[in-house]
């Protein structure tokens, strides 16, 4: 049937242009954005998880920064450490001249002034962005922290994690307020001591005798056999690990320690056991810190070996800081190129959900332009269809 009011196929052949408008709109805006998911319409569970993503990755951009400053911090710290163990080093230096005789004390004590002005220097010096990790109240100790990472559990929870570095009595360099810090305390530099169980005539007690290091002995001259020793006129066995003084088992018949087999002695007939009198000397602290170093003074003079010991023991404390800075370094390097590889693992990932794939979108494109002029022409061709009525009418 024909019917000049209402034309079936024109009504087809626009529905059908609609459709195609429709697709060309959606298929020229992944061509224009290159998202095959650009809203919540589109696909709404994977534009969620690309929303969170992103928003994740501008938090781990803000970890990168973050990073980066305390990356800053951590290397003037650790630059500034790294030159006060030289400068230590040097003043231990000047101490063990001095204890040679004749040696003008007072020259000496000049250039170690000098050495001590640029400790002072170095720990005022070591600042980043308003930060010194040399130089603070230690009253209590006091946690610096580095913004390491950000995560996102598997329950969707978010947490930021830290790299800390705690100032204490054993990592800054002065104590503003107290004298607890590596320069400006004083050292015990008592005898290393050790706690045996010692069997005396079947009753063991528990005795606290002096301990000695291989390097002690060999600086005294030590004459090594086995697990026996003998330097400057003193006998030593060893135990546990360490050297304590003996006495020959025909001295101090019963003493020995529990569980240890005492050491043979080529050396002589006899064989050696711990002297349990040999006790460390009692608690001997340095006499100054190595801020307060001043060899002219009598008292620090007549204990330069006490002093030395104290400067090398806070050398060591030195170094060991050092130690931890460089590690934190370490770590704060390789964090930041795991967030930047995460950070594009990430971005790779959104890609994958949301991106649009250019190469079939720009066919498609194509494919749909050509449907728009079919339908355009088959809308053409419906609307005329009426037109052959007026023939009807002319006959």
């Amino acid at each position: 049937m024909t019917s000049i009011l209402t034309n079936v196929a024109a009504m087809a052949a626009l529905q059908t242009l609609r459709g195609i408008d429709s697709n060309m709109e959606e298929t020229q805006a992944r061509v224009s954005s290159g998202l095959r998911v650009g809203t919540a319409s589109d696909n709404a569970a994977y534009w969620s998880i690309a929303t969170t993503m992103r928003s994740d990755n501008m938090a781990l951009s803000a970890v990168q920064d973050a990073l980066g400053l305390g990356a800053a911090k951590v290397d003037t710290a650790y630059a500034g450490m790294e030159n006060a163990v030289e400068v230590v080093k040097e003043i231990r230096a000047k101490l063990v001249a001095a204890t040679e005789e004749g040696v003008d004390k007072a020259k000496i004590q000049e250039e170690i002034e000098q050495l001590k002005q640029q400790l002072t220097s170095i720990a005022t010096a070591a600042s980043f962005s308003g930060e010194n990790w040399l130089q603070a109240d230690i009253t209590t100790p006091v946690t610096k922290s580095v913004v390491g990472s950000f995560v996102r559990d598997s329950s969707g929870v978010v947490s930021v994690k830290t790299i800390d570095y705690v100032l204490d009595g054993n990592s800054v360099l002065f104590d503003t307020v107290g004298n607890n810090g590596i320069l400006d305390k004083v050292y015990d530099v008592s005898q290393s001591s050790i706690t045996l169980s010692i069997n005396t005539g079947g009753v063991v007690s528990e005795h606290t005798v002096a301990a000695y290091t291989v390097d002690d002995l060999i600086a005294g001259g030590a004459v090594f056999q086995g697990n026996y020793a003998l330097a400057g006129g003193v006998n030593y066995v060893k135990v546990e690990g360490v050297w304590v003084e003996a006495v020959a088992s025909s001295a101090a018949p019963g003493q020995e320690v529990a569980a240890v087999t005492t050491a043979a002695a080529p050396i002589t007939a006899d064989s050696w056991v711990v002297d349990k009198t040999a006790g460390p000397a009692t608690s001997v602290a340095a006499p100054a810190s190595i801020e307060n170093i001043d060899i002219t003074n009598a008292t620090q003079a007549a204990n330069l070996d006490a002093l030395i010991r104290g400067v090398d023991e806070a050398l060591e404390d030195l170094i060991s800081a050092t130690s931890a800075l460089g590690s934190i370094s370490m770590r704060i390097g390789m964090q930041e190129e795991f967030v930047s590889k995460l950070t594009d693992s990430i971005d790779s990932g959104i890609g994958r959900l949301v991106d649009a794939d250019m190469n079939e979108e720009s066919t498609r494109l194509k494919a749909l332009q050509t449907q728009q002029q079919l339908a355009i022409q088959s809308l053409s061709i419906a609307n005329t269809n009426s037109e052959n009525i007026l023939q009807l009418f002319r006959q």
